[in-house]
């Protein structure tokens, strides 16, 4: 008896000390955040004068005029016949830039990786076609402001795990819960294509891990199969949430979005998607560029990995990731700049940026994070360019918002709302500029 009242002992004691942890923790970050609120809805017309605009579309006015009245651009030109505003705002010397889009994240899902209690990217199982990241996502998350402060305005909120995760949605990120957050709910199922899985440590068993794939796709293609029969009758008898997830695949209402890197696993993705007359978005893509030609053919877009990282083979051009887009871009795909994780989506103006410094045109790499992105997710009609009636998603930048010395935020809006670009960041640098008496 005694062994067993220390253990529960011990285990009580551990339970405390890591709830009490977690409690002084979340005070302590509590107090060090910035108070940021949703931002109201917009009362009256704003015009911004002056600046350069960048359109996202390839079109660039300089000196030109927007204005924005109830949420949606009402105008945009080199100011002549801009119909009256009650706010006006001097941009002369400044860009205005679309609001960028982060495509593929767990943004909201994960806070602290390092405790568990935060994290709730993933399901058990590994079909959760049925899951939506939507109603896991946390508009508190001190992530969020940091992307905002950069111009990164929308985010899809994507689900990870599984051979198919789930449900991505699409959010604006100035909201006060999930409801208000949604721009797009449910936009894309996503599936990890079954490949070689290399192991982190030591030799990986090919044998067994071609024996997994074979089995993996199997229970893909009996998935769709029961899918595409399920969803062929209007009302089941028996209702099954993973089957019904599908309905709006088949429809083409609903993406269909396969992460997959490999050339050879590529193609074997398309062809199998194909035979269920299902036309998937590429994510991922390292070796996208080795088979633009068929991926053409087959008229399939790719959000690929971030330019800031090592080439996918050890043979490649080192600058490969960095010339990805541009040789996607030159085959005559639609190309979309995504990030891994979520602290990391601060950084993708800059994967843009990287684009254009080897070799793409400017527009077309801000087009990667804005418009490029928009058509991909399917909300282009509504946001990722400064278009009449469309969404007043916007922000006005110092300089060149695809550089890191550029990207300096005075106004930010979502849907007409003037949102607060405050953070920690910015609150820590003035903390310590203040302490070592530089301010």
């Amino acid at each position: 008896m005694s062994t067993i009242t220390n253990t529960m002992t011990m285990q009580f004691t551990f339970k405390y000390i890591y709830s009490l942890s977690l409690f002084l923790l979340a005070g302590v970050w509590a107090q060090a955040q910035p108070t940021v609120y949703p931002a109201k809805a917009q009362t009256s017309a704003i015009s911004i004068k002056g600046a350069t605009i960048h359109i996202g579309n390839g079109q660039v006015i300089t000196n030109g005029t927007l204005v924005f009245d109830k949420g949606k651009i009402t105008y945009v030109g080199d100011g002549s016949g801009a119909p009256n505003a009650t706010e006006t705002i001097d941009a002369h010397g400044k860009h205005l830039y679309p609001g960028f889009i982060a495509p593929v994240t767990n943004l909201g899902l994960v806070e602290i990786e390092a405790v568990r209690a935060t994290v709730d990217n993933t399901e058990v199982g590994g079909n959760n076609a049925h899951v939506r990241a939507l109603i896991a996502y946390n508009t508190d998350s001190k992530v969020i402001n940091t992307l905002r402060t950069n111009g990164i305005l929308l985010a899809q909120v994507t689900p990870e795990g599984g051979l198919v995760t789930g449900q991505s949605s699409i959010v604006q990120l100035d909201a006060w819960n999930w409801e208000d957050a949604a721009y797009k709910k449910d936009d894309a199922i996503h599936i990890n294509w079954p490949s070689i899985r290399y192991a982190r440590f030591g030799a990986t068993n090919e044998e067994e891990q071609k024996e997994r794939i074979r089995k993996e796709r199997t229970t893909l293609a009996d998935l769709l199969t029961d899918a595409s029969a399920y969803c062929a009758v209007d009302k089941p008898d028996v209702f099954n949430g993973r089957l019904e997830a599908f309905r709006k695949v088949f429809d083409g209402s609903r993406k269909l979005m396969v992460h997959v890197d490999k050339k050879n696993d590529i193609i074997a993705a398309v062809q199998f998607f194909k035979d269920y007359g299902l036309k998937p978005v590429l994510v991922g893509g390292a070796e996208a560029h080795l088979v633009s030609a068929f991926l053409k053919e087959n008229d399939i877009a790719i959000i690929i990995h971030q330019a800031h990282s090592l080439p996918a083979n050890e043979d490649d051009d080192v600058n490969l990731p960095y010339k990805q887009a541009k040789l996607l871009s030159d085959a005559g795909l639609l190309v979309a700049y995504g990030m891994d994780g979520f602290w990391q989506q601060r950084n993708l103006p800059f994967m843009a940026g990287t684009a254009a410094a080897f070799g793409l045109d400017k527009e077309k790499a801000l087009a990667t994070i804005t418009l490029n992105t928009a058509k991909i997710l399917g909300i282009d009609q509504t946001t990722g360019s400064l278009e009449l009636g469309k969404d007043a998603n916007l922000f006005l930048s110092v300089g060149d918002a695809l550089d890191m010395k550029g990207n300096q935020l005075e106004k930010a809006f979502i849907g007409g709302r003037d949102i607060n670009l405050d953070n920690l960041h910015k609150q820590l640098f003035e903390r310590f500029e203040y302490k070592y008496g530089q301010k």
